[in-house]
């Protein structure tokens, strides 16, 4: 089946007293584009996440976020910086003394002064976490990708219907162009024989003018190219991701056998077909930019 390249996964869990999240969001993108953003004591475990992501997501643009929601209290350390401290014990003795003030400085007050103290995360088993991370981001990605599995799926019946439609307008356009020519031979026959009134008209002649032009807005060519395009398109949509650039690189052929048709045919009714004809395939166009 094919997939999307828009969806969302996350997934939580605990680790050396670590809860942590990861979250994947991906959106359409031509090629495999990935940012990760870890907090500043996880980037270890970044290289191993992007692996891990390329693993299950070949094309899109993709955001992980790992969040850091709590850690236990043991795995917290608080340092005090005393030689600062003592710094701003001095200065604050010294204002004292100059003013004949009373130094009313203490313990907590001193302790709440800017880089006094400050928490600190004992160092963490690299190793642990990471794995850690890699199986969150492994979840996520499942669901991320049960998601783009869903709206893929809806993305191939809406392609799956527009090529059903684009068929029955080639059809139209092949039962149509021999018409045409049917038409041109009778045009042709008719203003011979006002202009020469009595004088007998040259059959060759009409035949051969009428094969010329026939020759002229032939579309055989191009409606059989368009079936194979069709075929091959339908292929695709059986085979499964990740073949959203394959279906990317077709859209343009299916445009120059449409506009062929319309640069050949003068034909009222064949023109329509063909407008119709690159309405649809411009929509195709549109779905295909967001499959994988």
């Amino acid at each position: 089946m094919i997939r999307s390249m828009t969806g969302y996964g996350g997934a939580k869990g605990n680790c050396a007293g670590l809860m942590l999240r990861v979250e994947v969001k991906s959106v359409n993108n031509r090629y495999f584009d990935c940012a990760a953003r870890l907090p500043r004591n996880l980037l270890f475990a970044e290289e191993a996440l992007r692996s891990k992501v390329q693993e299950r997501v070949s094309r899109g643009k993709l955001d992980i976020f790992v969040t850091l929601e709590s850690a236990a209290s043991d795995d917290v350390v608080v340092r005090v910086n005393e030689a600062l401290a003592g710094e701003y014990r001095r200065a604050v003795e010294g204002v004292a003394a100059s003013f004949g003030l009373e130094s009313d400085l203490t313990a907590l007050a001193l302790c709440r002064l800017p880089d006094v103290m400050r928490l600190e995360q004992r160092d963490l088993d690299a190793d642990a976490v990471t794995d850690a991370i890699t199986l969150l981001a492994d979840r996520a990605l499942e669901e991320l990708n049960a998601m783009r599995l869903r709206e893929g799926q809806k993305l191939a019946v809406d392609i799956a219907g527009r090529l059903d439609t684009i068929e029955a307008l080639v059809a139209e356009v092949e039962r149509r162009s021999p018409e045409t020519v049917a038409e041109y031979r009778a045009r042709l026959y008719k203003k011979l024989y006002e202009v020469l009134e009595s004088t007998t008209v040259d059959e060759q002649r009409i035949l051969t003018e009428a094969a010329l032009y026939a020759d002229r807005v032939a579309v055989d060519e191009e409606t059989v190219r368009l079936r194979s395009h069709i075929a091959q398109m339908r292929a695709f949509l059986e085979t499964g991701s990740p073949i959203g650039r394959k279906m990317d690189f077709l859209i343009p052929e299916f445009n120059r056998e449409a506009n062929t048709i319309g640069s050949k045919c003068a034909d009222s009714e064949i023109t329509k077909a063909v407008i119709e004809l690159k309405s649809e395939i411009e929509k195709i166009r549109e779905q295909v930019q967001n499959i994988e």
